[in-house]
């Protein structure tokens, strides 16, 4: 019966993408975090939703009469010549028989944060994306923080099989990143009853990526609180919710979880720890060998025999920066650097230029509160292995848009459909 709701709910609001594509973008968006078709037990669980929803959606953009518009900024061009880079790399990589696996996965990813981009035109379709990425993840939070408060925290938290957060790492960074949209849709949220769902929420997200006793996710998550402190307009009371948030932690979590997370101040005898290290001399070996990186999925057992210190200590990169630099060089991680810088800059021009419009005060919130996601994700990042992690890249599409919507003047490429003649050239 499950398999049935979900099948019956993602094509029913797919038929409406046929007049409004964005419709296909944020339905995308839903299937591509939450995986509620992993959920079930049948015949949906391997059913390709997320292709279906990418080939109908972009069929539908240049079929519907919807005007649309491909916003030309720093960040998408740096996407598009690091996609490039990427494919590039994929053809000279080490593991060709399982290079292409990932690049069709990360490629459909960054094809569909661009359709996304040029698809949101409105504010109202803005807000309903951010909703859509802070409850796909959200949901999981209070799940898993009502578990762990059931449970006494003597079980770890996982996400759907199958996806980037089934494992308890992944999920981890995915709710300590996307704790600061959950924030913000509190902060914006006029009826008493939803803010205190989203408060809810907040807390028990938190309390659930505590619980996947993730050493990296509470690094990245003290780091990140004190940012969203820091950049609050109610310092007293936001230092009053996050302390409460942390006396729960401190009182719910079992004395395993302390004994783990001090093993943060053991790292030259925890075997985990010399294990990522081991990895990422792994990577810079491969990088300052083959200047185009070792591909995707050069994080394998043979390639450590060959080129890592330890060829016996094999572990994945643990690492979004290393991630990057194992699996297509120097040039690559140059390249994703650029891509938050340029991401987190576009958020600074929206945030300035909303500082002296009240009715904007919404949107200089919302692109603070993505900052304080890139460094939650940066952070985070540094130990787990989600370089390609869609929440990311969702967080840049929120920034592009907000830039692309509100500022004045800025570079666009309309879309050819229906309604309209093939444009010139652009001024």
């Amino acid at each position: 019966m499950r398999d049935v709701i979900i099948t019956l709910v993602i094509f029913g609001l797919l038929s409406l993408s046929f007049k409004r594509p964005v419709i296909g973008a944020l339905l995308f968006t839903w299937v591509s975090l939450m995986n509620p078709h992993r959920l079930t037990y049948g015949f949906a669980y391997n059913f390709p939703f997320a292709a279906a929803i990418a080939g109908l959606t972009t069929l539908f953009m240049f079929t519907s009469r919807e005007p649309k518009k491909f916003p030309l900024t720093p960040v998408t061009a740096t996407m598009l010549i690091f996609a490039a880079w990427m494919t590039l790399t994929s053809f000279f990589a080490l593991e060709p028989n399982i290079v292409w696996l990932e690049w069709n996965r990360v490629m459909k990813t960054f094809f569909m944060v661009l359709v996304t981009m040029t698809l949101i035109q409105k504010p109202k379709d803005l807000k309903i994306f951010v909703w859509i990425v802070a409850l796909s993840l959200g949901v999981f939070g209070l799940k898993g923080g009502l578990f762990t408060l059931a449970s006494g925290g003597h079980f770890r938290v996982y996400g759907p099989d199958g996806s980037y957060i089934s494992e308890n790492n992944g999920m981890a960074l995915a709710l300590v990143t996307v704790l600061p949209l959950i924030w913000y849709l509190r902060t914006q949220a006029t009826n008493k009853w939803v803010s205190r769902g989203l408060t809810l929420m907040l807390a028990m997200t938190a309390v659930s990526a505590v619980a996947s006793y993730s050493r990296g996710a509470l690094v990245g998550g003290m780091a990140m609180m004190g940012f969203l402190w820091f950049h609050s307009r109610k310092k007293a009371q936001t230092a009053v919710v996050l302390i409460g948030v942390a006396i729960l932690i401190a009182a719910v979590m079992p004395s395993a979880w302390f004994e783990r997370m001090d093993s943060i101040n053991e790292y030259h005898q925890d075997d985990s720890a010399q294990g990522r290290f081991n990895a990422w001399r792994f990577a810079i070996n491969i990088a300052s060998t083959f200047p185009l990186g070792g591909g995707y999925n050069v994080f394998t057992p043979r390639m450590f025999l060959m080129y890592a210190p330890d060829p016996l200590g094999y572990h994945v990169a643990h690492s979004i920066w290393f991630q990057v630099l194992g699996d297509h060089g120097w040039i690559g991680l140059f390249m994703f650097i650029t891509l938050m810088v340029c991401a987190w800059r576009t958020g600074t021009r929206v945030r300035k230029y909303c500082m002296t419009r009240p009715d904007l005060k919404w949107a200089e919130d919302l692109s603070r509160m993505c900052q304080v996601c890139i460094i939650g994700y940066a952070i985070s990042g540094s130990f787990l292995s989600l370089a390609y992690f869609d929440l990311y890249y969702d967080i840049i599409i929120i920034l592009v848009c907000l830039e692309k919507i509100l500022l004045p003047s800025k570079r666009t490429v309309p879309i050819p459909s229906q309604a309209q003649t093939p444009p010139q050239t652009v001024p």
